[in-house]
């Protein structure tokens, strides 16, 4: 299993400098979300740049707003800038940012992803997409740019209808807020398949105030309990909200807590480091490098 760890905004020069001390620890990958500041594929160009050898990806970016072409573009070409250490993840978000925010229509998600990924996948091959559905009608395009490979593609999955199109069309699922016990009992099995890449976001702290810590990351992470799709993953999981799936205690703590994720079948574990007291983000980070 491969440790990575979750890069969050910052000034760009602050992110540049915590890009090359995540490589220099040893990790395999830098994960960025895409929310409401930069766009994450963009600033990831940028680290690739900064950056010699680690993997970079999304984690993940809204397919509404993006054109499935437009996104494949640009995808490939921040591929290619990075000799190719790029995955692209895409999400649907959620009802409440596409509708309620965007004034877009969340009718038939599933439906949504597989007729962008039938637009996208061809393309991230390096093949011409021709594809005619509800929501989109794509005609010849193919992209091509020097120097890019097939761009490995992860969808955000968690139900069981977006984990077999996760199975069937791209290389794997990128999660968040999913359980050691969900990951082995229904994630991995709904992919279909024995080498889909399986990425695990999950919250950590090193730190011996564990009541505390916890107490802060279930103020920081509120949302993410009350967001229908994470709040499912947590039911199946048996706990209250996120802050009881973070990974928080000591060393032997964390180092058995994230043999379970590896156990359990995730390929790219995908450490969100909570800095929860003064030093916990450079001691949690420290840690992680003795598990490369």
């Amino acid at each position: 299993m491969k440790i990575g760890t979750v890069l969050n905004e910052a000034p760009l020069p602050q992110l540049i400098e915590a890009a090359r001390k995540i490589e220099a620890a040893g990790l395999s990958n830098i994960w960025m979300a895409n929310i409401f500041g930069y766009d994450a594929i963009s600033i990831l160009a940028i680290l690739g740049r900064e950056t010699s050898h680690i993997g970079l990806g999304t984690a993940v970016t809204p397919t509404y707003p993006r054109h499935p072409t437009a996104i494949a573009q640009q995808a490939i070409t921040t591929a290619a800038v990075t000799n190719n250490r790029f995955t692209l993840g895409i999400g649907l978000s959620h009802k409440l940012v596409i509708e309620d925010m965007f004034g877009m229509s969340y009718d038939k998600p599933a439906k949504h992803m597989r007729e962008y990924l039938s637009v996208l996948m061809p393309l991230a091959r390096g093949e011409t997409a021709n594809f005619e559905g509800q929501q989109y009608s794509v005609r010849g395009v193919n992209i091509s740019v020097p120097g890019a490979e097939r761009l490995p593609v992860v969808i955000a999955g968690l139900g069981p209808v977006m984990l077999r199109l996760a199975g069937e069309m791209t290389d794997g699922t990128s999660t968040w807020m999913v359980g050691p016990k969900t990951m082995a009992d229904h994630i991995v099995p709904g992919l279909g398949r024995d080498d889909a890449t399986v990425v695990g976001g999950v919250p950590i702290a090193l730190t011996t105030n564990v009541e505390a810590a916890r107490e802060k990351i279930a103020k920081d992470l509120l949302i993410y309990g009350q967001l229908p799709s994470y709040r499912a993953m947590l039911d199946r999981e048996g706990i209250e909200g996120p802050a009881d799936l973070a990974i928080v205690g000591d060393e032997n703590t964390l180092r058995g807590e994230i043999m379970r994720f590896q156990d359990a079948g995730v390929t790219h574990f995908s450490a969100a480091i909570m800095d929860v007291e003064d030093g916990a983000y450079e001691r949690t980070l420290d840690f992680l490098s003795t598990l490369t």
